[in-house]
């Protein structure tokens, strides 16, 4: 399936760590944590994508299951998380800068008016599929402009979020994005998903600030994974946590009619997000967070480290 072949995705569908470069005091140091410390955002991707995403997020923010969620500002059920964020000043809310609509019979558009973001669309008006698009067809004016208002639409329905992150990677696939990316978080004062690994473009590293919080590693279920060994994977990527800050990515949902329509059994489909929904929210990821002495942390914590 095409969805997520990207420089970003393909680097997330790696099981193992990525190693990067140490910074003179660790994140951890600076949060006060020991530098040895194994620091681990469990983050839920999607929000506002559907109602079934939506109650199972809520659920597992709820419930502690999840650290972290990022929004999806131009998708139907924004109103519903903005309900959320407003009764939850605590949750730990960023925006899942969305630049693709990937989902073939349930597609949405830019925030931005159509004719100042032309570039972001395909013959039907709505936001390109797959990110390789994005990267040969998107003007990166454009993409700042949409992504610029899709954090002003947060904010005016009562959303204040804690950091930003790229749907499907988008927003990574050139340098030219990757600055756009910088720059609105660093406008904002909000910390953002960001790897630098070697070898990565200086005009890329040349877009990240002095307090910009860069992560170790990023780990995340891919289609190689059998569906009969789910549990296996996390409890394992969680017993092989290094020491340094982690964001575990998971995808959640109710595998129900709704979810069924839109995605049905696909990668990141349905099926998909009840497993992740019931493997974070069990007795044994618990125990195995516990047993490995994870310290779980949220991006509001790692916030104050950019101001």
């Amino acid at each position: 399936m095409r969805r997520r072949l990207c420089f970003l995705a393909v680097l997330l569908w790696s099981v193992s760590a990525i190693p990067v470069s140490a910074q003179t005091k660790s994140i951890a140091e600076r949060l006060g944590y020991p530098p040895d410390a194994k620091l681990l955002i469990i983050h839920a991707d999607d929000l506002a994508v559907a109602h079934s995403v939506d109650s199972a997020s809520f659920e597992a923010l709820d419930r502690g299951a999840v650290t972290s969620a990022s929004i999806m500002v131009p998708c139907p059920w924004l109103t519903e998380v903005a309900d959320y964020a407003k009764a939850h000043s605590d949750a730990d809310l960023g925006l899942h800068l969305t630049l693709t609509s990937e989902w073939k019979a349930y597609r949405w558009g830019p925030v931005e008016s159509k004719n100042k973001v032309s570039s972001l669309l395909d013959s039907a008006g709505t936001l390109w599929s797959t990110s390789e698009q994005v990267a040969k067809s998107v003007k990166p004016e454009h993409a700042e402009r949409e992504i610029r208002a899709q954090v002003e639409h947060a904010i005016s329905v009562g959303i204040h979020p804690t950091h930003l992150d790229t749907h499907m990677g988008s927003l990574m696939v050139s340098p030219q994005l990757i600055a756009a990316y910088a720059r609105v978080a660093h406008d904002y004062h909000l910390p953002f998903l960001f790897l630098k690994i070697p070898g990565m473009d200086q005009q890329v590293l040349a877009s990240l600030g002095d307090k910009d919080v860069i992560l170790d590693s990023v780990a995340i279920a891919n289609p190689s994974v059998n569906p009969g060994q789910w549990e296996h994977f996390y409890l394992d990527t969680i017993g092989k946590l290094k020491p340094g800050l982690t964001e575990l990515i998971v995808h959640l949902g109710h595998n129900d009619a709704e979810l069924q329509a839109i995605m049905g059994g696909v990668p990141f489909g349905s099926e998909w997000r009840q497993r992740d929904f019931d493997v974070v929210a069990s007795p044994q990821f618990k125990q195995a967070l516990q047993d490995n002495h994870v310290v779980l942390v949220k991006w509001k914590e790692l916030q104050k480290l950019t101001n």
